[in-house]
């Protein structure tokens, strides 16, 4: 038992000269290994500065009994699982350090190992084995309490950045509303008196060719481009508001249906197109928002007239199974590019294919506000 006790203590002294050798020999075999890729950017300090400390409580548990030795590794274990998760470790690369630790500790004591008998070396393979695994086992539970600690953080960060983001959409919404408001009637006062006084210099001057008159004609050219985008965007933001009110009521829909056709029948033959009305099969009465109908409609019609160079644009409606009804509007123009089909929907998106000279002509709005009224109507 004597020269038991004093083979430990004589591990216990070797153990602690060989402690600057075993923190050289784990600090290179850490850079070598690339499945520890947080060690790279770290300096030598920081990489092994709670390192000295867990080999020194090691170092402690070769003449003491297990109990009191083991109180040791606590404090220094701890600390290294807080270290390696505030410097990103990844828990596999804290598993491969102590992996590497184990396997340089056992390298450098070999030499004196080989001194002792066979019940000396067993006794201390076991004391450094239980010692290392009480020391991963404390270094994951502080590790995981910190990887806790940065998810509870960042939980309660993205929380507020969701609470902010929200307030600055409904903020930007009232904004774009008011906007909308305060700009559509200066522009409508625009409109009127660009039309009046194209009026007035039609009566003073015959010449179409001239100059005033086409100037005239491009102010309310672009003051009634404009009046559409602030339209659109006010029933955008009423209906994102969940502002935008249904008034039900039966409908004959061929009316309706006339009613666009004959307001809008001018603009395509001044392009050189065909109006089409085919509602053979159309619903006589339905219940739905005539107002919005019209606004669908007008917007889609509008649309054909304006991307469609020659041919014709058809409206059609009809009854379908199980009281359904749709209406279609169908052109020969320019077509729309397949991967552009599910965006033009979107607020202020186009379709680019082919526009030509078009592209500066919509709003980018008519589209997406058909789509949010047919949702609002329950259509399809």
């Amino acid at each position: 038992l004597l020269f038991f006790c004093l083979f430990m203590l004589n591990t216990k002294h070797f153990f602690t000269e060989k402690t600057n050798t075993i923190m050289e020999q784990w600090l290179e075999a850490v850079r070598k290994d690339r499945r520890i890729e947080s060690s790279v950017d770290l300096s030598d300090t920081a990489l092994g500065d709670s390192l000295p400390k867990l080999l020194k409580s090691l170092a402690a548990v070769f003449p003491t009994n297990e109990k009191s030795a083991f109180q040791t590794i606590v404090q220094s274990s701890l600390d290294h699982g807080d270290l390696r998760a505030r410097q990103g470790y990844d828990a596999t690369e804290v598993a491969q350090e102590y992996g590497l630790l184990r396997r340089i500790i056992f390298s450098v004591l070999e030499p004196h190992l080989l001194q002792g008998s066979p019940q000396e070396i067993i006794e201390i393979f076991v004391k450094i084995d239980t010692a290392l695994d009480e020391a991963i086992s404390l270094c994951f539970k502080t590790y995981v309490q910190v990887r806790f600690q940065e998810l509870e953080q960042l939980q309660s960060q993205l929380t507020l950045t969701n609470q902010e983001l929200t307030r600055l959409f409904e903020a930007s919404k009232d904004n774009l509303s008011y906007l909308a408001h305060e700009l559509k009637t200066p522009l409508t006062a625009v409109i009127g008196y660009s039309e009046l006084l194209l009026r007035l210099q039609q009566n003073v001057n015959a010449d179409v060719s001239s100059p005033t008159l086409h100037g005239i004609e491009r102010v309310l050219q672009g003051g009634r481009h404009l009046l559409r985008i602030v339209n659109d965007s006010l029933e955008l933001s009423r209906y994102e508001a969940a502002q935008m009110n249904l008034k039900l009521e039966v409908v004959n829909v061929n009316s309706v249906i006339n009613t666009i056709s004959e307001m809008l029948a001018p603009l395509a033959q001044a392009q050189g197109l065909e109006l089409r009305i085919n509602c053979a099969n159309a619903p006589h009465k339905v219940l739905t928002d005539a107002f919005r109908l019209q606004q669908i409609l007008t917007n889609l019609v509008g649309n054909a007239i304006r991307y469609t160079d020659e041919g014709f644009i058809l409206i059609s409606c009809q009854n379908l199974a199980t009281e359904k009804w749709c209406i279609a509007v169908t052109d020969t123009g320019i077509g729309i590019a397949p991967e552009d089909c599910d965006r033009i929907f979107e607020p202020y998106s186009q379709a680019f294919f082919n526009q030509g000279s078009r592209k500066s002509e919509g709003t980018g709005l008519g589209l997406a506000l058909v789509s949010r009224l047919v949702k609002l109507l329950q259509g399809d």
